[in-house]
């Protein structure tokens, strides 16, 4: 029991030689240290060196070559005349080649063109994930920072109970020592001081393990100690519902995905289509062979000189294949429609469920800020009823039950509140308001 005042005494110190975050704090570091946006990042960056012309095929491909190769040969040669058979043998030749080509694909069928397309249409997905990842975290992060602020009214709730409890056991303590109390009194008075201190010291672990989470959200060591600036759980009561469902229809990071998706299943068709047209492709370079012969008329020989070549070329039949695949392709865009369909239906389910929770619990919010104000009164008119003797210290205790439940109730009742607000912000798009 002195332990445990020891540590109510001690811990406003505590609370002062740690670090203080407010949410604007905590988000910022969050957003510079979070190893999943550093991920989604870098592959955004992937997506960007992506978009180019070359590797969309408008550029044409040149390469370099040389070798050298020495064959060594016999032979006999036979002449018509009936003369004596010409022998050679261990005839070596060397061949030293070296050649610069190029190689163009000047049409085929618009796929070009449609690659650079779908490349631009990727970096735009590459851009969307990273928000989908930062609106995730600073949603993630604004209701873990409340959840901690409402840990800690939490536990202040209880040491303000383990107080009550301590002054009730005291004033029991008086009584009994004159004999105007029974050790029934005494044993009962000190069970409620334990079972409170019991409560306590379990919010205390719930608001470490609060704690950790948010360390790691932020991405910084989770041992890591603090108290938040916020004291109180506030929220918005005046959002208007007919500007976030519009938002929400227009900026949701989910649905502006499945409509990419559906972009991207247009472009491959549109890639597939491109083999219905023929293909012309340049193909030019430049050579220098030289050879040395050990046997015949000549030393050495030497060739050089540019060459240049079209091709033009056209798939007359495949087996079907070609039809097959754009047909396949086609009915994959129909799903991509009845994606984005199902997404809208399912947003407009989702908001209408938040919207919906968010008012209720606005609404308890109210009717519970005004049953705290009863209990208090109730708890008040108790104690000076308990100090004259006038109710028993179990009628005290239910008092102080029902004030604790009341400041219990009303703290659930903001951070639902708080939650809701969150979730609303979030699936509309508007969830970087809360960075302002």
């Amino acid at each position: 029991m002195r332990y445990l005042s020891y540590i109510l005494f001690f811990m406003p110190f505590f609370a002062f030689s740690q670090n203080v975050l407010n949410l604007q704090e905590t988000l910022r570091i969050g957003l510079e240290n979070n190893y999943d946006i550093q991920i989604t990042r870098n592959n955004e960056r992937i997506s960007d060196n992506n978009v180019t012309l070359g590797n969309a095929g408008f550029l044409p491909t040149a390469n370099i070559t040389s070798g050298y190769s020495v064959r060594n040969s016999n032979s006999d040669q036979f002449p018509r005349s009936g003369d004596d058979v010409i022998s050679s043998r261990n005839s070596n030749t060397g061949a030293f080649d070296a050649g610069v080509s190029l190689s163009w694909s000047i049409f085929e069928g618009f796929r070009i063109q449609t690659n650079y397309k779908r490349l631009q249409e990727l970096q735009t997905i590459g851009e969307l994930n990273t928000r989908l990842a930062i609106e995730d975290l600073v949603a993630n992060l604004t209701a873990e920072y409340y959840n901690y602020v409402h840990q800690q009214l939490r536990l202040n709730t209880l040491r303000q109970a383990v107080e009550l409890s301590r002054e009730r056991l005291r004033i029991v303590e008086i009584r009994y020592q004159v004999g105007n109390l029974s050790r029934y009194d005494l044993q009962q008075a000190r069970v409620d001081f334990n079972a409170d201190s019991s409560l306590f010291i379990q919010q205390q672990e719930a608001l470490n393990s609060s704690g950790i989470n948010l360390n790691r959200l932020m991405g910084i060591d989770v041992n890591k100690q603090f108290v938040t600036e916020d004291t109180t759980i506030y929220f918005n009561p005046f959002l208007s519902k007919d500007n976030l469902l519009e938002s929400t229809m227009n900026n949701n990071v989910v649905l502006l995905l499945t409509e990419q998706n559906r972009v991207l299943s247009e472009l491959e068709l549109q890639t597939l289509e491109s083999r219905n047209f023929p293909y012309l492709r340049l193909n030019t370079g430049y050579g220098f062979t030289h050879q040395d012969f050990s046997a015949g008329n000549f030393n050495r020989q030497r060739n050089w000189g540019p060459n240049v070549g079209v091709t033009v070329g056209y798939t007359l039949f495949d087996g079907f294949n070609r039809r097959r695949e754009q047909q396949n392709q086609r009915i994959v865009i129909e799903n991509r429609e009845l994606e984005i369909e199902r997404r809208i239906l399912a947003l407009q389910s989702d908001f209408a469920n938040m919207w919906l929770s968010y008012q209720n619990n606005i609404d308890l919010t109210n009717l519970e800020t005004e049953s705290l104000e009863n209990a208090k009164l109730n708890y008040e008119i108790a104690m000076d009823q308990y100090l004259v003797e006038l109710i028993s210290g179990f009628e005290l205790r239910q008092a102080q039950i029902s004030l604790l439940n009341a400041e219990q109730r009303l703290l659930t009742a903001q951070y639902r509140t708080k939650l809701f607000e969150i979730s609303l912000l979030q699936i509309s798009g508007r969830i970087g308001e809360v960075l302002d």
